[in-house]
């Protein structure tokens, strides 16, 4: 019953990406890479993506769910990245994600989910050594529900990201990065009037929903207008409970998942095109989810003549 960001990119972590069966859109100029748009020059991105699984981990019982057969989520996602400088940039993105069941009686959901922004700034340059301060937030998009999950498209809450990014590329075109992430997560509010959270039954509408952290490395090339890599990446959510048995996970559960994947890019000139992998090895109250995004991307200058490279 239970299963990222892309998405990614979409704003929750990678725990929670996992859970609703998102992968973080595979874009250039993201949030999680070393790679900037030039002064004055923009890029913008669609992707679609697509993730499905069968199995989930209720807890740490592995399972499956025959009410529900294969779950999978699909979105599409414009982003746009824009170089305020060489060393400045900024990021918006929003999806459209549509849930579904193979099985069962569950309502298939979809809509806009969260509307996210970021800032990334590269702080040190030196020798192919680099470091990177990235803060971004999100806002949902619109009152969708957040507690029918696995069928919800996202589980309401505010967020605000802070992650440090270091990076060193040699001049031969191979790269190596790592980062590490703090997302805090809002209280939400939900259509009923109690719940259950661990063994407790709480007498509001409001819910508390654990704030969450990940980390990531990967391993790649970028030269010349081809990029590919392959990445290991871990999200868990700070506390939160457990799906009980038999029972439907919530936004409380304490989500995690470690996802090993690969990247690929060609964008030669103004126009590129990219493609990514990804698997979740492990997990707790997730799915055992295969995901794939394909995206493409249109470079341009938005004002005058970029002089920064």
């Amino acid at each position: 019953m239970v299963i990222s960001l892309q998405k990614k990119l979409r704003a929750c972590s990678a725990a929670v990406l996992a859970l609703l069966g998102i992968s973080s859109a595979a874009l250039a100029q993201m949030p999680n890479d070393a790679i900037y748009m030039s002064k004055n020059t923009a890029c913008l991105a669609v992707s679609y993506s697509h993730s499905s699984w069968d199995k989930y981990w209720e807890n740490s019982l592995k399972r499956e769910n025959f009410n529900i057969g294969t779950h999978t989520t699909q979105g599409v996602m414009p982003m746009l990245a824009v170089g305020i400088t060489k060393n400045l940039n900024v990021i918006a993105a929003i999806p459209y994600i549509w849930t579904q069941a193979s099985a069962g009686n569950l309502k298939w959901q979809r809509g806009f989910q969260d509307v996210s922004g970021w800032i990334k700034y590269r702080f040190v340059n030196v020798s192919g050594f680099s470091l990177h301060a990235i803060a971004g937030a999100s806002l949902p998009s619109n009152n969708y529900v957040p507690d029918f999950l696995p069928m919800s498209i996202g589980i309401q809450c505010k967020t605000a990201t802070g992650r440090l990014l270091a990076s060193y590329r040699h001049k031969t075109g191979v790269y190596l990065t790592a980062s590490g992430s703090y997302i805090f997560r809002s209280k939400i509010k939900i259509d009923r009037d109690a719940y259950q959270a661990g063994d407790r039954l709480y007498g509001t509408n409001e819910v508390v929903v654990p704030n969450a952290y990940d980390a990531a490395v990967r391993v790649g090339y970028l030269k010349k207008g081809i990029q590919a890599e392959g990445f290991m990446e871990h999200g868990a959510c700070d506390g939160g409970d457990n799906i009980r048995r038999n029972d439907m996970p919530f936004p409380t559960n304490n989500m995690k998942s470690t996802i090993a994947g690969v990247y690929a890019k060609y964008q030669p000139k103004n126009i590129g095109v990219n493609a990514r992998a990804a698997y979740v090895l492990d997990g707790r109250n997730v799915g055992q989810s295969t995901s794939f995004s394909l995206g493409v991307l249109y470079q341009f200058r938005y004002i005058g003549k970029s002089s920064e490279k």
